[in-house]
């Protein structure tokens, strides 16, 4: 039995000074008490604010090799697109368990607890399939493993560069050529204690309309997550309207893609049908507003998706900064600017779609909350920095979601084991090091 002391814990509703969680052999939460004053000698102290851990519900672990360098001058999504193309055309399994490894240490350091890796770099360069099929996904799973935090692993079908158009050089590597051959590739895989496996259908460009009920049946028949870039662009929604008539959304209820374990990721663009289509089947909405607003995608409609029934989880995507403190507040604060209107959501509310909410679109129900039963997941954030001193304990949520980065994490717990101890990463303890090395070798 491993007993932690919570300072002051988020328990859903309110800050609670003085908690004692108890986390058995089985990473699980046993006890909650409240009121204990101090810590008892056996106990290990998180002094500070401590919150269920976050999930990160939509990374591209090799995008992090991108930070600065597409900052240079200007463009669009579609020139972005291409410098992220060379970086891919250089990942190896090895380069690629290198880089990930640092990046989920770096998510761990930031109070990340559970990542949902959207992952298509399947192939060799030139498509060809390495010995083993699922060499990049596992280096993936061992990646998270070394790093020490939960991934879901959406292997994404992405079969083609646009409606009716083969995939170009550089996505050859992305593609197995149709869903059924996606399908057979994927089904090898098997989830564990840490990892979950789902689906992902790159967007409606990449997956040929005829084959997307293929996908979407893989994940239902496993209850797996499905995820979906969806209306990310203008571009794909006028293509999408050119080939079918309809939109992204459309095509994707049409097909059997919609559902309660299915997020899209963005929806960005939205028609009134399409809000109502996503909210009326439960699809859960992942938002990446530093990704979003980096890549000048546009501002989603958050806030209508949730009220019409779309769950709201948040990812860091790109990765131009992996702090899920700022996606909950870059949620609020677009809106904000949008409507000129603020409190669109409390911060509770946008704790819960970084945390409880996001876990679930990951397929870790059972994570994102402090109490019995639940996965032993937590990050602390301290109260005593230059960003977070002063308020009032009792207003730790507001000071975690409008004050606070992830700078700010003090430890981060998963499965009741401490992954990162007084700012410090506990297997990679020179995390910057391990990312600058890993880059450069992708950088030449």
């Amino acid at each position: 039995m491993t007993t932690y002391w919570l300072e002051h814990a988020w328990l859903g509703t309110h800050v609670e000074p003085g908690v004692l969680v108890d986390v058995p052999d089985d990473g699980r939460i046993s006890s909650v008490r409240t009121q204990v004053a101090v810590p008892p000698p056996a106990a290990t102290a998180l002094r500070g604010l401590t919150l269920p851990g976050l999930a990160n519900a939509h990374s591209h672990a090799f995008h992090r090799a991108l930070r600065s360098t597409v900052q240079v001058g200007s463009g669009t999504f579609w020139t972005w697109r291409e410098v992220m193309y060379g970086v891919a055309s250089r990942l190896t399994p090895d380069s690629y368990h290198a880089l990930a490894r640092a990046v989920y240490a770096e998510m761990a350091l930031a109070g990340i607890t559970s990542v949902g890796e959207f992952h298509y770099v399947h192939h060799a360069p030139d498509g060809t399939p390495y010995a083993d099929p699922n060499a990049m996904g596992d280096a993936l799973v061992a990646a998270a493993s070394d790093a020490g935090i939960r991934l879901t692993l959406l292997d994404a079908a992405y079969l083609s560069a646009g409606f009716g158009e083969p995939p170009t050089a550089h996505q050859r590597r992305f593609s197995d050529g149709t869903a059924q051959a996606w399908a057979e590739r994927v089904s090898g895989l098997r989830d564990s204690a840490y990892v979950r496996h789902g689906a992902a259908i790159h967007s409606v460009r990449a997956v040929p309309a005829a084959e997307l009920a293929t996908v979407a049946q893989w994940a239902r028949d496993r209850e797996a997550p499905l995820h979906v870039h969806l209306s990310e662009q203008t571009a794909e929604n006028d293509a999408c309207l050119a080939a079918h008539g309809c939109t992204p959304t459309r095509l994707l209820a049409d097909h059997g893609v919609l559902g309660p374990r299915t997020t899209g990721v963005h929806n960005t663009h939205l028609t009134d049908a399409d809000i109502k289509l996503l909210g009326s089947s439960a699809t859960g909405t992942c938002m990446c507003p530093t990704t979003e607003r980096d890549l000048a995608d546009g501002i989603g409609p958050a806030v209508r998706l949730q009220r019409a029934g779309s769950p709201l989880s948040l990812g860091s995507d790109s990765h131009a900064v992996i702090d899920l403190f700022e996606e909950a507040r870059a949620m609020e604060l677009n809106e904000r600017l949008r409507s000129r209107t603020r409190g669109h959501w409390t911060a509770a509310a946008l704790l819960r779609a970084a945390s409880a909410d996001g876990h679930a679109a990951l397929g870790w129900p059972d994570a994102g909350v402090i109490e019995p039963g639940a996965l032993a997941d937590l990050t602390t954030i301290a109260l005593d920095t230059v960003r977070t001193a002063g308020p009032v304990p009792i207003l730790g949520a507001e000071t975690a979601v409008f004050a606070a980065t992830g700078a700010d994490v003090r430890h981060t717990i998963v499965g009741g084991r401490q992954v990162v101890r007084d700012g410090i990463h506990t297997t990679v303890p020179d995390t910057a090091a391990a990312l600058a090395s890993s880059i450069r070798a992708l950088h030449g």
